[in-house]
């Protein structure tokens, strides 16, 4: 299978025209509801509801790099794949950047999502430089069996 086919845009990750976002989450052992919404989640809080939060948090904790899909609560998507891409300090690595994206694309190809759209992960709270988390990514990217389109917002305020 081909690589699939990689856009990068600014703009706002919920405003995609994809059938599944990703979002940029950490080990899930805090409880959701103790975290102040920020960032891409915050995001995804104000707009879906709780409801993906509450179906996530019964998955239980999610190793570094790893992915949970959930429903999409009130938005449009078909789901949100929620990826730990920071460690139990609020810090990206390179490591768990690149394991939370094969991790989203391992979930689109066993749900056959034809297109997904990522934040750029580890960027936010996780601390690492927006320009070498993009380029992570495009790396692992590159390397994912699949044919769905990916898009890779980078949020414009």
């Amino acid at each position: 299978m081909p690589s699939p086919p990689v856009t990068i845009v600014e703009g706002n990750l919920l405003d995609q025209d994809v059938e599944v976002i990703v979002n940029a989450w950490n080990r899930n052992i805090i409880p959701w509801w103790l975290l102040l919404p920020q960032g891409v989640s915050g995001a995804i809080k104000r707009r879906a509801g709780y409801a993906p939060f509450r179906e996530l948090a019964r998955h239980g904790p999610i190793r570094l790099g790893g992915a949970v899909l959930t429903s999409a609560g009130k938005l449009p998507f078909r789901g949100i794949i929620h990826v730990a891409g920071i460690n139990l300090l609020w810090r990206a690595s390179e490591r768990s950047i690149r394991d939370s994206v094969r991790s989203a694309m391992q979930i689109v190809g066993e749900h056959q999502f034809r297109s997904v759209a990522f934040p750029l992960v580890g960027a936010g709270s996780g601390g690492f430089r927006p320009a070498e988390a993009l380029a992570v990514m495009q790396d692992e990217l590159n390397c994912a069996a699949s044919d769905a389109s990916v898009v890779i917002v980078i949020f414009k305020r």
